[in-house]
């Protein structure tokens, strides 16, 4: 009698590789990582302030480190940085595993540059090593925003041979961008001796947020058109962003760069939480499962993925001229795609800002509360 897979074993067998976001003492302390990674097939793990801001909201796993903290003066953004990294190096031990039987593949915590830094190339770049050199882990990868000047860090940070997740994706055209800024970094990298099979990196598009802002676009315009059109665009847009990465990691530039032992940067679908409750709530994950990507899920829809997804192979590859229709459709409607991501790089790099001095405010409160 033949097994029956789960729908996490099965996405994973497609090529998929699951990784959790979210992360908390918690749940490093309490097992509940570990257990995911046994039976929910989790390989990986994001951060951003927003998650830590909720971790250290809630519980008490935090009270010993910020006694500490407390009493010996320190600042509250050095503590942010004290108490974000060691959660970071702890779930980097708890992935060890996955990361050496996957060759460095998988098993990866992600951990993000300050957001105020998104506009600062030079600050990022000197943050990104901090991070590295701080949390002291192969399988740590710095989060970069793929802000114009983020991808001068990008390059950068590559270049010194630092693994790094490059976030806040929306648009094509800047992954294009992200591609030329990896590439240009593994160039740097191999100049100076680095071992490129070392240097790993994911380029994460964001999904869901892409569908927000143009649903309500269409919504405005109310047609039965335009009605027809919602909650397509995200998948349309992250569909063609993989027709890109075949594209691109097929170029006589990067097939040197490959046979010289790099890595291919992998696309990783983020904010794949589905918003809207009239859709299937694993509709991010079904509709863009295929191979040598990332799903980094929420746990919400990771327990949905888990329960009840049906995974029916690569849904990506057979439709790009769809797609491309799908845009094609909204440029019709005056909805302008450039419009769309610009405005959601801009309220991402802000987002993170707001959640970033929430953290400091609960790191400010705590601090004040243990003296």
């Amino acid at each position: 009698m033949t097994e029956t897979l789960s729908p996490t074993a099965t996405l994973s067998a497609t090529g998929v590789s699951i990784w959790l976001d979210d992360l908390s003492r918690e749940r490093i302390n309490s097992g509940g990582l570990q257990n995911l990674i046994a039976e929910k097939n989790v390989v990986g793990i994001t951060t951003n302030p927003t998650i830590f801001a909720s971790a250290l909201a809630k519980g008490e796993a935090y009270d010993a480190q910020i006694a500490e903290l407390a009493a010996s003066g320190t600042s509250v953004t050095d503590a942010v940085f004290e108490i974000t990294t060691a959660d970071v190096a702890d779930a980097c031990d708890i992935f060890r595993p996955v990361y050496d039987s996957t060759a460095g593949f998988d098993g990866r915590v992600s951990i993000e540059v300050e957001p105020d830094l998104a506009h600062d190339a030079a600050r990022t770049s000197e943050e990104a090593q901090r991070l590295w050199a701080k949390v002291n882990r192969p399988n740590v990868m710095i989060k970069i925003p793929a802000t114009v000047e983020g991808l001068e860090a990008i390059a950068n940070t590559i270049g010194q041979g630092i693994s790094v997740n490059v976030t806040l994706i929306f648009s094509l055209e800047r992954y294009r961008d992200v591609i030329n800024a990896y590439l240009t970094g593994l160039e740097t990298a191999k100049s100076a001796g680095h071992d490129l099979s070392s240097i790993h990196s994911v380029a994460s598009f964001f999904v869901s947020r892409v569908d927000t802002e143009i649903d309500k676009r269409l919504e405005s315009i109310g047609t039965g058109e335009a009605t027809a059109l919602k909650s397509k665009a995200g998948v349309a847009n992250a569909r063609l962003a993989y027709q890109v990465f075949e594209q691109s990691f097929t170029s006589e530039r990067a097939a040197g760069l490959l046979a010289a032992g790099a890595n291919k940067q992998r696309p990783l679908w983020a904010s794949t939480g589905v918003k809207d409750p009239n859709l299937p709530d694993t509709l991010y994950v079904t509709e863009l499962a295929v191979a040598d990507t990332v799903n980094t899920m929420p746990e919400k829809t990771l327990d949905a993925t888990f329960d009840h997804a049906v995974i029916a192979g690569d849904a990506v590859t057979g439709n790009y001229d769809s797609a491309n229709g799908v845009l094609d459709a909204l440029d019709s409607l005056g909805i302008s795609y450039d419009d769309v991501t610009q405005l959601l790089e801009r309220e991402g790099v802000e987002k993170f800002q707001v959640s970033w001095n929430e953290l400091l405010d609960t790191v400010t409160a705590a601090l004040e509360a243990a003296k």
